[in-house]
């Protein structure tokens, strides 16, 4: 066999088990995975087609298969089987107790189809493995929450929270239909239409007090996530420039993106860095004061006023 022929078995194969991973498959999303042209994937579903695999096919929706067709579990490589260590850590540790759960039990079930030497071959890895989030990413009195929320987002109903925000002294209850979830800055994050504030709104889950389900509908169609971020990003924002030493710079490299980084350039022994955020006021101005003691602001004079203010009541809280 051939590399190229070689090559596109594992397509094909790969192709088939995507088919059987969702409703609807589109041609674009197959030929985008693989690096192929659409007609490449139009050749691979006839010849799936050939070999007995009873595709349904409708222009302009996607490829399914028959309702009821169901091929063996694939086999998993040893490499596949070792990275299901690394996830069942993450969700254990970054993701709520309810949903770590049923990850452990789907773990469970993914195991018992591994041939001997790939379940040897976890078992070694899995008590080596630890990993611990930088802080506490859900209440403990509320375990279920994100079970609650990706029930919430799959079935259009509305969720009932109490939920404390930074500007409330006591949690405030807010009914919300959940658009969505993300993680930003090591924090998950809810975004949703709040009734209360009759506009959507960002909710850290770790300040979520109490969470339940209801049986109201959404009232709103919201579109996806992607088109809520792309229009977070349209909001104005402000330019600021600092200067960084070098020996500090590269250590603040991974958090900068989250803070509108768009370029840098060395000026003697420091590095100068361009952003474009959105939160100059807390985001930014926060962030700086992690490392402000090796840096200067550039620009804008209402960065420094601002971090003047925040150090001056540090300065106050400390004497009292």
């Amino acid at each position: 066999m051939g590399m190229d022929t070689a090559k596109r078995f594992d397509r094909i194969v790969a192709i088939l088990i995507q088919l059987q991973s969702k409703r609807i498959v589109k041609a674009q999303e197959l030929a985008d995975r693989f690096d192929v042209s659409l007609r490449t994937v139009y050749r691979d579903i006839r010849t799936l087609e050939a070999s007995g695999v009873p595709i349904v096919s409708e222009a302009g929706v996607g490829y399914s298969i028959m309702e009821g067709y169901r091929l063996p579990p694939v086999m998993f490589t040893r490499e596949e089987a070792g990275s299901f260590v690394a996830a069942e850590k993450l969700m254990q540790k970054f993701t709520d107790r309810s949903l770590g759960a049923y990850y452990e039990s789907a773990m469970y079930k993914l195991k018992s189809v591994l041939r001997g030497k790939e379940k040897d071959w976890v078992e070694a890895l899995e008590s080596q493995v630890s990993i611990v989030p930088g802080q506490v990413l859900f209440n403990e009195e509320v375990p279920n929450a994100l079970e609650i929320l990706f029930e919430s987002i799959a079935e259009r109903k509305q969720v009932f929270l109490k939920y404390e925000s930074l500007r409330e002294e006591n949690p405030s209850e807010r009914r919300i239909e959940p658009v969505g979830l993300f993680n930003e800055n090591g924090f998950w994050y809810i975004l949703g239409y709040c009734h209360l504030r009759m506009d959507y709104r960002h909710f850290r889950t770790d300040r979520i007090h109490h969470i339940a389900r209801t049986s109201m509908d959404f009232m709103l169609e919201h579109g996806t996530m992607d088109e809520h971020r792309e229009k977070r990003e349209e909001v104005e924002k402000t330019k600021v420039k600092i200067l960084v030493e070098k020996s500090v710079a590269k250590y603040i490299r991974g958090g900068r993106k989250h803070y509108g980084f768009v370029s840098e350039k060395p000026v003697g022994g420091q590095m100068e860095m361009t952003f474009m955020t959105a939160d100059m006021e807390n985001g930014f101005a926060r962030w700086y004061l992690m490392f402000g003691d090796y840096a200067t602001i550039v620009e804008p004079d209402a960065l420094k006023k601002r971090v003047a203010d925040i150090l001056k009541k540090s300065q106050e809280m400390l004497a009292g």
